[in-house]
C-alpha cells in the first residue's frame, strides 16, 4: 500500500513509522496498539499524509487531548504563522529556558549593510544572532542558499560591539533555526562551515521535535480544545507556551468561553506538561 504525501508524491506505507510516531504521543503501548488496531481498517491505496494523521490524532485524542495535542506538534509549529513572527517570539522562549536573556525582532548595523536579527540571545559574554526560517509548508525544505546567506551575516557583524541588556557584547555566534526540513545540501554546508542550525528532524538526537518534547516547550497552539481564534488570542496576548497557560491561569480570561471550557483547556494544558512519564 501506498501513502499520498503533500506534494503528491506516493510513498510506501511504513506500519513500523506510524507505530512510532503515535508512541511519541506518549499513550501507553495498549493504547498505541488500540489504535493502530482502529486505523488499518481504514487504509487505503494512496491515502493522504493529511488523511492518515487526522485519523491518528482523532483516535488519539478519544484517549486523552494531551495524546492528540503531543502527536500534533508538526501541525502546532506551522500555527504560529502565517508570517512565522510567533514562531520566532517560540524561539525567543526555548533559548530562554535555556537560560538566555532575549529579545526579537532587532535592526542592527553590520560592516556592510544592515540586519534584522530575529532572536537575540545573551548569557555570561555569549550573544547569539538568531535566523529564524519559518514554513507554512508541510514538506517545505530549506535549501543551501539560506546557511550560505546567513553566514555571510554572520561575517558581515563580526567583531562589531551592541548594547543589549545594558551591556556591550560582540555576536559571538550564530543560529539557524526552522521547523521545516533542511536540504541535503544545506546539511553539507552548515555543517563544513560549523555552523549551528536546528530543523525539524536535525540534529539526528536533538531536534526541535526532540527538544520540545524532552523540554515540554510545546508552544499553545498544541492544545486541542482551543480553536483558531483563541489560539491567536493568546498568543496576541504573550501566551506562547504551554507552560505559560499553566503558570498563569489569567490568560484564560481573554478567552470569550464558559467556566467548563476553560476548565478542560486548563486540564489538557496540565496533562500536556506533567505527564505520567515526567
Amino acid at each position: 500500500m501506498h501513502v499520498q504525501k503533500h506534494s503528491g508524491e506516493l510513498v510506501p506505507f511504513e506500519p513500523n513509522k506510524l507505530r512510532y510516531s503515535l508512541s511519541k504521543s506518549e499513550a501507553s503501548e495498549d493504547e498505541v496498539d488500540r489504535v493502530f488496531q482502529r486505523i488499518q481498517p481504514r487504509l487505503y491505496e494512496g491515502i493522504t499524509t493529511r488523511e492518515l494523521y487526522e485519523l491518528a490524532f482523532d483516535l488519539l485524542k478519544d484517549f486523552r487531548d494531551s495524546y492528540a495535542a503531543r502527536y500534533s506538534l508538526k501541525k502546532a509549529l506551522r500555527d504560529l504563522g502565517p508570517e512565522g513572527f510567533y514562531f520566532e517570539k517560540w524561539i525567543g522562549k526555548v533559548f530562554a529556558n535555556a537560560g538566555y536573556n532575549t529579545i526579537t525582532g532587532k535592526t542592527v548595523q553590520g560592516h556592510a549593510v544592515t540586519h534584522e536579527i530575529d532572536v537575540i540571545a545573551t548569557k555570561g559574554d555569549a550573544m547569539l544572532a538568531i535566523e529564524c526560517k519559518f514554513r507554512n509548508d508541510v514538506d517545505a525544505k530549506i535549501s543551501v542558499t539560506t546557511p550560505m546567506y546567513f553566514l555571510s551575516r554572520v561575517k558581515d557583524l563580526k567583531g562589531l560591539s551592541f548594547s543589549f541588556f545594558e551591556t556591550a557584547r560582540q555576536f559571538t555566534g550564530g543560529w539557524l533555526v526552522t521547523n521545516a526540513y533542511l536540504t541535503a545540501d544545506s546539511i553539507s554546508f552548515g555543517e563544513y562551515y560549523k555552523l549551528n542550525m536546528l530543523a525539524w528532524d536535525y540534529p539526528v538526537h536533538n531536534n526541535i521535535k526532540h527538544q520540545v518534547d524532552n523540554l515540554e516547550l510545546y508552544p499553545v497552539t498544541c492544545l486541542t480544545n482551543l480553536n483558531g481564534v483563541e489560539k491567536n488570542l493568546l498568543l496576541k496576548n504573550g501566551c506562547i507556551l504551554v507552560r505559560d497557560l499553566v503558570q498563569n491561569p489569567e490568560y484564560l480570561e481573554y478567552l470569550q468561553t464558559n467556566r467548563q471550557q476553560k476548565k478542560r483547556i486548563l486540564t489538557e494544558a496540565q496533562e500536556l506538561i506533567h505527564s505520567p512519564s515526567t
